[in-house]
């Protein structure tokens, strides 16, 4: 892939910036149904931090946001005005969220149509940040100067576990791209990505924030190993079954601190052994994949299963039974509820709209020299990212790029078994193994 302007100077150039997402208002935080959560203030700011990366021969931007989500159509719309102002194509331009459920509404879910305290997203404020997030694009693009980059993985533990099975499948691995000016060694950005639900803080914290991964940013910057004021992009990984659940011992601002600070420690002891390159060939490829969308109940059936969850929720809750339990039985009633919603929408036709907006799936793949960084929209069960990288190591996905999907991707397995996640998806697990598979095919078309 060609970049627009080739660079007066061989090897790596790079440039990076950020932009203001928080909210100026008042606004509802999503991600807990029923509650009406409205923001009493803010204890960190929401920002778009922004790296670009050419090296005469291929290009790619990387912004990541302090969102829960950023819509299908607003990437769209911000990665269009990004290429059209400054030449990077479309397809080397990936936007992500962090997953905070402590922001505003971004998306209109069918699968919580019914519930009566969600508001619809707001159109300014989504216009906001589409601006915001092109303001940061552009900006690091012609900030671009001679650069270096290296890239060594660190292992988190201790953050979180799979919230179904605290011993079940995860991903520990955090890949941690830093790069630098050639001239002076002054860090330019640095970007990491891990696999872990964006969800210390509950329904009773009423603040905007970035949950912990404010506080792993804060960490590396309060000890000095990324300079006060420079981007620290926070990739989600594959965490659609990831989750601070079990390991967390209050859902409050002193245990996010205690969990970011943890992965900010893993994260700063590879630091010093990061080795820099200005040689760093940047590759990019990407597929479109139309989705299969789930098979739902009857509406009957669904409202049957739902009374069912919250009997179960009720009982548990009443009867002392474990914190962690409540907490899963609790969210299996929301995700019933939310069948109960996508039962009706696809009896009604509402559906249809809601899978022509998110299918198809885009998947792009951006290789930085030897290592590869993959980009899946929606939230996918971590099964499937640990499949792409036993096939090929050195490999790292990254989920919620460029839209969502309306809820998971989830396997086959959970599906059979009726968890939360797959009773709030729209589109069947079946699709896991087909983004996969597609995965692999750029992969090795690039090898």
């Amino acid at each position: 892939m060609q970049p627009s302007k080739l660079s007066p100077e061989p090897g790596l150039w790079a440039g990076a910036a950020s932009a203001d997402l928080t909210p100026q208002t008042s606004v509802f935080l999503f991600g807990y149904p029923h509650v009406p959560r409205l923001s009493t203030g803010v204890h960190d700011r929401h920002e778009a931090a922004a790296l670009y990366l050419r090296d005469g021969e291929g290009q790619a931007l990387f912004v990541a946001t302090d969102l829960i989500f950023v819509g299908k159509k607003q990437a769209a719309e911000a990665r269009l005005q990004i290429s059209a102002r400054t030449g990077v194509p479309v397809g080397a331009i990936v936007i992500t969220s962090t997953h905070t459920h402590s922001g505003p509404v971004m998306v209109d879910y069918v699968s919580n149509s019914a519930d009566p305290v969600v508001p619809k997203a707001d159109a300014d404020y989504r216009r906001f940040v589409v601006g915001s997030i092109v303001e940061a694009g552009c900006t690091a693009v012609r900030a671009a100067v001679p650069a270096e980059a290296g890239l060594a993985v660190a292992r988190a533990e201790g953050v979180g576990t799979n919230r179904h099975d605290p011993a079940g499948p995860a991903d520990p691995d955090v890949p941690v791209l830093l790069v630098r000016a050639r001239a002076n060694k002054r860090t330019l950005a640095c970007m990491v990505a891990y696999a872990m639900h964006t969800t210390v803080l509950h329904e009773d914290s009423t603040l905007i924030s970035g949950d912990f991964p404010h506080f792993t940013r804060q960490y590396l910057r309060d000890a000095g190993f990324v300079p006060e004021g420079v981007p620290i992009l926070y990739h989600q990984g594959a965490s659609g079954n990831q989750s601070p659940r079990h390991v967390t011992k209050a859902n409050t601002f002193a245990e996010a601190k205690r969990l970011g600070d943890r992965l900010g420690a893993c994260i700063a002891a590879v630091i010093p052994g990061v080795a820099y390159s200005a040689a760093l060939p940047i590759r990019v490829a990407g597929a479109h994949l139309p989705l299969q969308v789930r098979q739902f109940p009857t509406v009957t059936a669904a409202e049957n299963w739902a009374h069912e969850a919250k009997a179960r929720f009720d009982q548990l809750r009443t009867t002392g039974a474990p914190r962690t339990a409540v907490r899963t039985a609790e969210c299996d009633w929301f995700g019933a509820e939310e069948t109960v919603s996508l039962a009706r929408a696809a009896a009604d036709g509402r559906l249809e709209a809601a899978v022509n907006a998110s299918s198809p799936a885009e998947v792009i793949v951006i290789a930085l020299g030897a290592w590869k960084f993959v980009f899946w929209p929606g939230e996918f069960f971590v099964e499937y990212a640990l499949t792409v990288k036993s096939r090929s190591p050195q490999t790292f996905v990254v989920t919620l790029a460029n839209g969502e999907v309306q809820g998971y991707i989830v396997t086959p397995e959970a599906a059979a078994r009726g968890v939360y996640e797959a009773t709030n998806a729209l589109f069947s697990p079946e699709n896991g193994r087909r983004v996969v598979d597609a995965t692999l095919a750029l992969l090795a078309a690039g090898d």
